[in-house]
């Protein structure tokens, strides 16, 4: 498994001028390929082929082969989409917590 501490960063989803927000999605605006390479970043093709059986992962994987594959194949995406929402919460969860205490007061 990669470091996934620069995950955010790479994710970053900006809403296309006149587009609905939806913000209650998190695949919102996220492309299919941001998706499959933060999935082999984070798990790396191996992982990925053995949690997600499918051909395009387990032989001679590649982002345009699963892609090509994966825009084809709804049922294949699903699990994709699913996992990538999996490895969302569990990076969530793994990373420290964030406090926006105020800042103390100096001391006159």
């Amino acid at each position: 498994m990669a470091d996934s501490g620069d995950l955010p960063e790479k994710l970053s989803v900006e809403t296309p001028a006149g587009a609905p927000a939806q913000p209650g999605n998190p695949l919102h605006g996220v492309k299919l390929e941001a998706i499959v390479t933060a999935l082999s970043d984070h798990y790396g093709w191996e992982e990925l082929g053995r949690r997600i059986n499918i051909r395009c992962f387990t032989s001679d994987p590649s982002v345009a082969s699963s892609l090509k594959f994966l825009r084809k194949t709804p049922w294949a995406r699903e699990k994709v989409e699913s996992l990538y929402l999996f490895m969302l919460r569990e990076v969530k969860r793994n990373s420290p917590p964030v406090h926006n205490f105020p800042p103390p007061k100096p001391k006159a």
